[in-house]
């Protein structure tokens, strides 16, 4: 106890390591509070509609959030690498491994967009069997597909500018789009200023409007401002063996390691539709609620791999290792801090939607079970997404968050929903066990060193 009380007072009166650590994860917590209010706001415009427009919304968006994952996957690893060749000055490398993560994300994104546009029924059809639901969430989900490859150019650009320590310009471009989103929302929802009114349809033509205009105010201001990135065509391309195996050796695991554990969440709302519009809107809405905290640890975890790696790739791997203990204090404190503010606001929060009292309740019961386990999921974001992979420890994570959700989290949902048929806050706390697992499998890897490598040093060796 002494040992941790020294550790978190040298931690704080370190200045270099707090001013480092904020300027990356406050412009990247701030970027996804941002779209956790828009998330929130288009909720609360499209509950106007009714409960079944929630459902049909949140589980057409489902498709998103497996896509953004897979985009995730590609731009985390790729960021990997990024940030220790910027740790190396290696701004040629830099640009390789944009052009490459451009590629596969791009890929991505025409494989979720082309069956989404041609057949949304059937991929609705995926999440649930209820026939309004599926006819609504077709309609939203057949136009807002169309932005996929767009969030797919954003994100990646967005993470190499993260890599180089270029955090402020997403954050202002989040802020533009954000706006637009809100402004088209109500206006094409509801059918203000002389619009008609869409409705849920209003609600995916804004989302499209947002991301088409985020997506170039990102490549114009990287151009304009001559940013390490901002490379002519041909440097996009053009790679060695060497590193081919070494982006592959990093990235793919945790391409994989994404899309598994995305495809794997994914099966929970397939278990969560079959358990009815309520549970789907209850769950939909508490998931809202709770990204206004977990954002502060995205961001504490983008801010711990770009240091890391930064460190890793200059050779200061003693560095990185007191670093990665003052990261693991800091998510401790602020998730303390966030434990205490999610328990303050969730009455206040859910009072703002149009819901009937048990679906209220749910939310209530579903935020609950949240906060419980709270201490443990933070500390996976920060070891998983930041320490762990900030060395190209990326297989291993892979193991981590796949076992969890196959082993533990789907068979959780099925069980508990379908077969037991319990209410969907208990569905919820029986998924919650897998970051218990996660938790306790990710402190003995951390423990390990493993992740402690030069991945800079290491690709030079080979060429």
């Amino acid at each position: 106890m002494i040992k941790v009380i020294s550790d978190t007072k040298e931690m704080l009166q370190d200045h270099i390591f707090l001013r480092k650590a904020m300027l990356i994860a406050l412009p990247v917590a701030l970027q996804g509070m941002l779209n956790t209010v828009v998330n929130l706001v288009d909720t609360m415009m499209i509950g106007q509609l009714g409960e079944t427009a929630i459902a049909a919304v949140g589980l057409a968006n489902k498709v998103f959030f497996v896509f953004t994952l897979l985009v995730f996957g590609v731009v985390s690893g790729s960021g990997v690498l990024a940030a220790q060749y910027w740790g190396n000055k290696d701004v040629k490398n830099i640009r390789k491994v944009t052009g490459l993560a451009l590629i596969i994300a791009f890929i991505g994104a025409l494989c979720f967009a082309i069956p989404s546009v041609l057949r949304p029924s059937m991929v609705m059809r995926i999440f649930t069997n209820s026939k309004d639901s599926v006819a609504a969430g077709a309609v939203y989900l057949s136009i807002v597909a169309l932005s996929y490859p767009f969030t797919a150019i954003t994100n990646t650009y967005v993470a190499m500018m993260r890599a180089v320590g270029q955090v402020r310009t997403p954050v202002l471009v989040s802020c533009m789009a954000i706006l637009v989103n809100i402004f088209f929302n109500y206006t094409l929802i509801f059918g203000h200023f002389g619009a008609p009114a869409l409705g849920v349809a209003g609600a995916a033509i804004a989302t499209l409007i947002a991301r088409i205009l985020e997506s170039i105010a990102i490549l114009s201001i990287i151009y304009l401002t001559r940013s390490p990135i901002a490379c002519k065509f041909r440097e996009l391309f053009g790679y060695s063996r060497a590193f081919v195996h070494q982006f592959l050796a990093t990235a793919s695991p945790v391409i994989a390691n994404e899309f598994m554990w995305g495809l794997g969440t994914t099966l929970y709302s397939l278990a969560y539709g079959r358990m009815g519009d309520n549970a789907v809107a209850a769950i939909t809405i508490a998931t809202t609620i709770q990204d206004i905290v977990v954002v502060l640890f995205q961001g504490l975890s983008a801010a711990t791999a770009v240091i890391l790696g930064n460190e890793m790739g200059a050779g200061k791997l003693k560095q990185a290792e007191k670093y990665a203990k003052n990261f693991f204090i800091l998510q401790f404190l602020m998730t303390l801090i966030g434990m205490g503010v999610c328990y303050a606001i969730r009455g206040n929060v859910i009072s703002l939607y149009s819901i009937s009292s048990q679906v209220a309740r749910d939310v209530n019961l579903c935020l609950i079970v949240f906060i419980l386990f709270m201490p443990f999921k933070m500390f996976n974001y920060v070891n998983v997404v930041g320490v762990l992979r900030s060395g190209g420890d990326t297989k291993v994570c892979l193991f981590i968050d796949t076992s969890g959700v196959w082993f533990i989290g789907v068979p959780m949902a099925f069980w508990g929903g379908l077969w037991l048929k319990q209410a969907i806050y208990v569905v919820y706390a029986m998924v919650m066990i897998e970051e218990v697992y996660k938790a306790l499998i990710g402190y003995v890897r951390y423990r390990q060193k493993k992740w402690l490598r030069n991945l800079a040093v290491e690709l030079e060796r080979r060429e």
